[in-house]
C-alpha cells in the first residue's frame, strides 16, 4: 500500500499539459501521468544537471526520495516512449520560481 506524503515537497513551475506522438490523436493513446515531483527531479537532474543531494536541498526532500521520483520518471517515460503513449503532466497545486 503506499504511503500517503507527510512533507510538502517543494516543485518547479512548467507550461504544458501533455506530450504525445505526432499524427496519432491524443484520444486514441493510453497515459502515463508524471507527477510534479517527477517533473521537478527530472528538471533539476536532467536538465540543470544538478547532483542528488543538490536537488533534494531544492526539493526539501532526501536523496533517497528524490532518487526514487527520479527514477519512477525515467521508467515512465521509457514507457511512454516504447510502448507510443501520451505523458500527461499533473498540475502543480503550489510552486515556486527557479
Amino acid at each position: 500500500m503506499v504511503q500517503n506524503r507527510k512533507i510538502e515537497r517543494r516543485c518547479i513551475s512548467y507550461e504544458g499539459h501533455v506530450f504525445k506522438p505526432v499524427a496519432i490523436p491524443l484520444k486514441d493513446l493510453e497515459q502515463v501521468i508524471l507527477t510534479k515531483e517527477e517533473i521537478t527531479a527530472l528538471y533539476y537532474a536532467d536538465f540543470l544537471a544538478k547532483k542528488q543531494q543538490d536537488a533534494a536541498k531544492k526539493m526539501g526532500i532526501s536523496q533517497p526520495s528524490f532518487s526514487r521520483e527520479l527514477d519512477s520518471a525515467h521508467s515512465k517515460i521509457a514507457d511512454a516512449f516504447f510502448r507510443t503513449k501520451s505523458i500527461l503532466f499533473e498540475e502543480p497545486e503550489s510552486t515556486e520560481d527557479v
